[in-house]
């Protein structure tokens, strides 16, 4: 959920990092060339310095949202991983069980004297 809204962000991000750049004139004009009177309120010098922190503010989100997306990014088996974690115990356990030594009582002790041959006559 979170990985999908910080994706969404990350895009809209970009949209508008790249609009704004695209404004930007690359010999410091662009939209600013329009607002020759440096009377308005909203000027050419105003518009340089909105559109830089603009072009600043978005690229700071952009790699904000996109280390937090990676730390957020859903693993590719993430649903399957306790049903593994769980046959792996199983498994241990199974064979943890199998080399156990079987608890069967000590074969009787055998008389110490062998008994004695007797010569074939």
């Amino acid at each position: 959920m979170i990985y999908t809204v910080l994706t969404w962000l990350i895009m809209v991000i970009s949209v508008f990092l790249v609009i704004v750049v695209l404004v930007q004139n690359s010999k410091g004009g662009g939209i600013t060339n329009n607002f020759s009177s440096s009377q308005q309120l909203f000027g050419v010098r105003k518009t340089t310095d909105f559109l830089e922190k603009a072009t600043w503010t978005l690229a700071a989100a952009l790699i904000l949202f996109s280390f937090a997306c990676a730390g957020t990014m859903p693993s590719a088996n993430q649903e399957n991983r306790s049903s593994e974690f769980d046959e792996l115990l199983r498994n241990q356990n199974a064979a943890r069980q199998q080399t156990e030594a079987p608890a069967f009582p000590a074969p009787a002790a055998e008389s110490a004297a062998p008994a004695a041959e007797q010569p074939a006559e």
